[in-house]
């Protein structure tokens, strides 16, 4: 079953990043459906956040979309190559949003296959948010896509994991964002071989 928009109207980033493990992302393109279950994500606290794209408020073409009201997608480009996809969830003009790191593949794997040039039992062709990204098709064109739509959606399909199976560690890459860089938002699977690294407890 989809989520519902009001799920994603959750004011609690963390909580949310939290509850999105075990979750199931979908996209449809050129007719092709592939699907992973979500197995590692990163909270974004909006303007208060020193890692996040709107800390302080900002407000650029890129980071609009942050803006909106929960249930679209933000989608940007880093390095100038990967695509990275987010969830942006709370109310309009409260700019939240889940980053998500790392997917199991369970539906369309051949197309996975074809879109990352790799077996899918390699972990790396859907670890690591470029590489989640990449294998579900997801790019730029994405950006601000409803997530309640035809083309990018979320399904709960009642995969549930103990708190003893979830591990809670800072967030990757944001040593820029000084005392915030070793806050604990970031969540995986523990043992799921697609997480990205770091992935030891």
């Amino acid at each position: 079953m989809k989520l519902s928009p009001d799920y994603y109207l959750n004011e609690d980033v963390v909580a949310l990043a939290k509850d999105l493990l075990g979750k199931v992302l979908f996209t449809r393109i050129h007719g092709q459906i592939s699907a992973g279950i979500i197995v590692e994500t990163e909270a974004y606290y909006g303007i208060k956040d020193k890692a996040s794209h709107a800390y302080g408020g900002r407000r650029t073409n890129r980071t609009e979309a942050m803006y909106s009201i929960g249930g679209v997608a933000y989608v940007y480009l880093c390095y100038g190559m990967h695509h990275l996809f987010n969830v942006v969830s709370s109310l309009k003009n409260d700019p939240h949003a889940v980053l998500i790191r790392a997917i199991e593949p369970i539906i369309g794997k051949e197309i996975m296959e074809e879109r990352r040039n790799m077996p899918v039992t390699r972990a790396v062709i859907s670890s690591g948010p470029g590489s989640a990204a990449k294998a579900l098709g997801i790019d730029r064109s994405f950006n601000l896509k409803d997530l309640t739509g035809d083309e990018i959606w979320i399904e709960d399909h009642e995969i549930r994991y103990q708190s003893a199976e979830i591990v809670t560690t800072p967030r990757v890459g944001i040593a820029y964002a000084q005392e915030h860089a070793s806050l604990p938002w970031r969540f995986f699977i523990k043992g799921n071989k697609y997480v990205s690294k770091p992935n030891k407890v």
